[in-house]
């Protein structure tokens, strides 16, 4: 990542919305930024598929489910963040397991760059799919845009929900009916 690059670019951003970038309380500003960024978008330099790793003495072979995975990311088309929660089930073949940190892992890794959550949501699943080799895996992505929320149309807590199904999920509605029943339980208000 460019410090120099983005601290000029963040310079010159505050002198085009008419800020003095000298002024007192901002005068930081582009630097503060510019180590926001390696930490915002650090997922552009790390590879998802590598946070998995499997346990193989395991042979759980039934709905494996980790929901409510916060997640942080940056709209590529305004610049703005969209939040929310991702939900992730699969079903292991060959004992095929996970620990559940690894699953977040993959969540935050693929969250730090510059997104849409559409192609979020289908990256997470690929990832899960290509190396843990599941019967199935579904991944279900509910999040606010701030773009719509601060600027546009202005419509706050407006969700966007997001969802891939892969194997068995996509194939067998009972079972896909079951992961949605699991992701619905206990819902906080």
């Amino acid at each position: 990542m460019d410090e120099e690059k983005i601290k000029k670019a963040v310079r010159l951003f505050l002198e085009g919305i008419g800020e003095n970038p000298e002024r007192e309380g901002i005068k930081d500003t582009p630097l503060r930024v510019a180590r926001m960024c390696k930490e915002i978008f650090g997922g552009n330099k790390e590879k998802a598929k590598l946070a998995l790793t499997t346990l193989k003495e395991e042979k759980h072979d039934e709905i494996i489910l980790l929901k409510d995975i916060p997640l942080y990311s940056l709209c590529e088309h305004h610049l703005l963040p969209f939040l929310g929660k991702a939900h992730i089930a699969y079903i292991p073949r060959g004992g095929r397991v996970t620990g559940l940190s690894k699953l977040a892992r993959v969540v935050d890794i693929l969250s730090k760059k510059i997104q849409v959550q559409e192609r979020l949501t289908t990256q997470i699943a690929d990832v899960i799919n290509e190396v843990l080799q599941p019967r199935g895996v579904m991944v279900i992505i509910e999040a606010e845009h701030l773009c719509m929320s601060m600027r546009g149309i202005k419509k706050p807590g407006a969700t966007t929900v997001t969802s891939v199904v892969r194997g068995i999920f996509r194939e067998n509605p009972a079972t896909r009916a079951e992961a949605m029943s699991l992701i619905q339980s206990a819902r906080k208000p």
